[in-house]
């Protein structure tokens, strides 16, 4: 983890955007536990998004037959044979996509996806678009409220406080799973932080390292976190590990130095694509 420092230049300043003269594959990456029941609707829905070729499952020590349904859908399926938990599943997607890619060919970009969406992965599209396009590295999507969501937006508000202090951006949806990525700012990034805090942590990664991110509005479904026992066990798991992979960031003063992210801030416009260091760019074309 590096520390807070000069701004890259401009080469380093989401490079992977510059130049696409062909459009890049796209692996989707799904960790599933105990996911029988909706898996195989997700990656058969995944099956038509466009420019995808691979569709990957760990499945993380499920105890149902969640691998064989998705294997049934047409999916590569990779097994933890106990439960390593989301970060793990996902870098374990990344390894195995990485291995999948043409040795002369354009490496994959990478779409995670949760196991329940079902047939409103075909959402997906407009984060593949966004990335496809060099519009962003990072395309996060945000969904609607869900039908039974419970929770008092605790772990929400801290990921989201966490991401504006250490980049200056205001999230709408910090914890958001649902990220088409490209796979050179994923390599930069790894490896993920652990358990439920890896997504508000490859935020801030990504962007104190001169990526580019966007959200884009999806109309995803997905069970919601109820409010009963199971949900609020679920819900202290998760701000437990959003507090130590933003404290642990904190504390290591890995964030944008406080004169760019305050610009950066005051110039951002609500779901259009943030970079702190973009002003660099434009400073040096003049």
């Amino acid at each position: 983890m590096s520390n807070s420092g000069p701004a890259p230049s401009t080469s380093r300043v989401s490079e992977s955007l510059k130049q696409q003269p062909e459009k890049h594959k796209v692996a989707v990456i799904i960790p599933a536990r105990n996911e029988a029941r909706r898996i195989s609707h997700t990656v058969r829905a995944c099956r038509a998004l466009p420019g995808v070729d691979l569709l990957i499952v760990v499945d993380d020590g499920s105890e149902d037959n969640t691998g064989d349904h998705a294997r049934q859908a047409g999916a590569v399926v990779v097994r933890h044979s106990v439960t390593r938990g989301k970060a793990s599943a996902l870098e374990t997607g990344v390894k195995v996509a990485a291995m999948r890619d043409l040795a002369n060919g354009l490496p994959r970009h990478l779409l995670f996806l949760d196991a329940d969406l079902g047939e409103s992965a075909l959402e997906a599209t407009s984060l593949i678009d966004a990335v496809q396009r060099g519009i962003c590295d990072c395309a996060i999507a945000t969904l609607p409220k869900q039908k039974g969501a419970g929770g008092h937006g605790f772990v929400v508000g801290r990921a989201r406080k966490s991401i504006r202090r250490a980049t200056g951006w205001h999230a709408n949806a910090p914890l958001s799973g649902q990220r088409c990525i490209t796979r050179k700012a994923v390599n930069d990034i790894m490896p993920f932080a652990p358990g439920w805090g890896v997504e508000v942590a490859m935020t801030i990664d990504l962007l104190v390292k001169g990526y580019t991110v966007q959200e884009i509005p999806c109309d995803f479904t997905h069970r919601a976190t109820a409010n009963d026992l199971m949900g609020y066990m679920h819900r202290a798991d998760q701000f437990k590990d959003v507090w130590k992979a933003t404290t642990l960031r904190r504390i290591h003063r890995h964030r944008i130095p406080v004169r760019e992210r305050v610009q950066a801030a005051i110039r951002q416009t609500a779901g259009s694509p943030y970079n702190a260091y973009e002003k660099f760019v434009d400073d040096e074309k003049e």
